[in-house]
């Protein structure tokens, strides 16, 4: 179901696979399984095929995923994409569906290793390990426990200090709206 969100949103571009190859530094071989869903992207290669498309990672995620209003993420349920063996650890997603709130689990590897800025709200919390944030001008070290909250329109970056680390990041979706019912 990614692989046809992926394809949606390329050809709202009005791109072909060879364009997003370029931007992207992915093959156009690759793209096309990916977008036949006959490959998992890791979370680099969707965060770079993301930028290529002009959008993220979590709202492609989201496309492809469809929830109710209650849903339960198991702990042995895998966010669609690949898991790797090298320096991109694993990601996985805790919230399904296009919702106004994205929750991320990210486990070992080199994640982070981009900045952002979203309109909005973000926290950070180690479940375990250590990591290191970027915010602004300050640079935060966190431990097991450790908890940041970063608002809306900061600059930030984070990445994972041990092995073993293991970061939940929640964050309030870019589109959310406030609905009050009667």
């Amino acid at each position: 179901m990614l692989g046809r969100v992926i394809r949606a949103r390329r050809k709202e571009l009005g791109r072909t696979l060879a364009e997003i190859a370029g931007i992207s530094g992915l093959s156009a071989p690759f793209l096309s399984q990916i977008e036949n869903d006959r490959a998992n992207p890791s979370m680099a290669s969707l965060q770079r095929l993301a930028d290529a498309l002009g959008t993220t990672a979590v709202r492609l995620l989201a496309g492809a995923e469809q929830a109710g209003r209650v849903d339960i993420v198991r702990a042995g349920e895998r966010a669609p994409m690949a898991a790797t063996d090298d320096e991109d650890g694993t990601v996985r997603a805790l919230v399904r569906g296009r919702r106004q709130l994205h929750a991320l689990e990210f486990s070992g590897g080199r994640h982070g290793d981009r900045e952002f800025v979203h309109r909005n709200d973000e926290l950070l919390y180690v479940v375990r390990g250590a990591a290191r944030v970027i915010a602004g001008e300050a640079e935060h070290d966190l431990a097991e426990g450790d908890a940041l909250y970063c608002s809306g329109g900061i600059r930030h970056s984070w990445q994972l200090l041990t092995p073993d680390a293991k970061v939940l990041l929640v964050a309030v979706a870019e589109d959310a709206r406030i609905t009050l019912d009667d």
